[in-house]
C-alpha cells in the first residue's frame, strides 16, 4: 500500500517501506510494554506454593444424570474397597450391585445410579485409581467395570485361581460339606474361569478323597455319571446340605 506525505514546500512524496516498519514495530513494542506492566510478576513463593488444580472426573454423565437425587443413607450402605491385595474386586462389585438394586428412581437408569454411587465405595489405593483415571474416559458401568477388573484382578490372578480349580482336592479330615463349599467359594472368587459345567463338576469329583467318591456314587444308586452336568451340580448341593444337617 502507497503512503504520501506532503513537504513543507507542499509538495508530495511517497514514505519509503523502513519508515513504515519503524512505526510498526513502535506500536507493537508500545502495546508489548503495557502488557508487561500489567502482567503479575510472581515470586518464588508462587512458584513453590502449590496451587489448587480442579481436574476434570474420569466418568461422563448421561444428560438425564441431573435428574438424580441421593437418599439419605444409601452411602452408609455401600461396601467398601480399598484396592488391598487380599480384596476382591468380582466380590465388592457384587456386593454394590445388590444395594444399588435396592435403590429405585423412575427418573434415572440403573446405568446412571451405579455410576453416581460408585466413587463413594471406592477408598484409598482404590479412590486414587480412579482420580487418576483420563478425564472423561468411563461413559457407562461396563466400563467402569472392566477398568476396575482390569486393575485389581489382573491375569495372574486369574490363571493363579483357574490352577487351584483343576488341582483341587479334598483335605485330610475335612467333610464333604466344607469341602463342597470351599470349592464353591472358589469359583465365586473366580467367576470368570472358563471351565464348562461338566469339567467343574468332574475335578470336584476326581478330588473327593476313595470314601467320598463312593458316598456320592452310593447315595444316587451310582448313577452319578449318567447324570447331566446342571443335574449332578444341583445333586451335589443337596447332598452337602443333608451331610451339614
Amino acid at each position: 500500500m502507497r503512503v504520501w506525505k506532503r513537504t513543507l514546500s507542499g509538495r508530495l512524496s511517497r514514505k519509503s517501506s523502513s519508515f513504515l516498519e519503524n512505526m510498526a514495530n513502535e506500536d507493537n513494542q508500545s502495546i508489548h510494554n503495557e502488557n508487561n506492566e500489567n502482567n503479575h510478576v510472581r515470586t518464588l513463593r508462587d512458584y513453590i506454593n502449590p496451587t489448587r488444580t480442579c481436574a476434570r472426573s474420569c466418568i461422563v454423565f448421561p444428560p438425564d444424570a441431573s435428574h438424580f437425587n441421593f437418599k439419605p443413607g444409601i452411602i452408609q450402605l455401600l461396601p467398601t474397597f480399598h484396592g488391598l491385595e487380599l480384596e476382591n474386586p468380582y466380590l465388592h462389585l457384587r456386593e454394590f450391585k445388590e444395594v444399588c438394586n435396592t435403590y429405585n428412581d423412575l427418573n434415572c437408569s440403573m446405568n446412571i445410579i451405579r455410576l453416581k454411587l460408585f466413587p463413594f465405595s471406592l477408598k484409598h489405593k482404590a479412590k486414587t485409581w480412579l482420580q487418576s483415571l483420563k478425564s472423561g474416559s468411563i461413559c457407562a458401568w461396563d466400563e467402569m467395570q472392566q477398568q476396575l477388573l482390569k486393575k485389581f484382578f489382573p491375569s495372574h490372578n486369574t490363571n493363579s485361581f483357574k490352577r487351584q480349580i483343576t488341582t483341587f482336592t479334598q483335605k485330610l479330615g475335612e467333610t464333604f460339606y466344607k469341602c463342597w463349599d470351599r470349592y464353591k467359594d472358589l469359583l465365586t472368587t473366580c467367576p470368570h474361569h472358563g471351565f464348562e459345567t461338566w469339567r467343574l463338576v468332574s475335578q470336584f469329583y476326581e478330588g473327593l478323597t476313595s470314601k467320598d467318591r463312593q458316598m456320592v456314587d452310593l447315595m444316587c444308586n451310582k448313577t452319578f455319571e449318567n447324570k447331566d452336568p446342571n443335574e449332578a451340580m444341583e445333586y451335589l448341593d443337596l447332598l452337602a446340605e443333608n451331610a451339614q444337617n
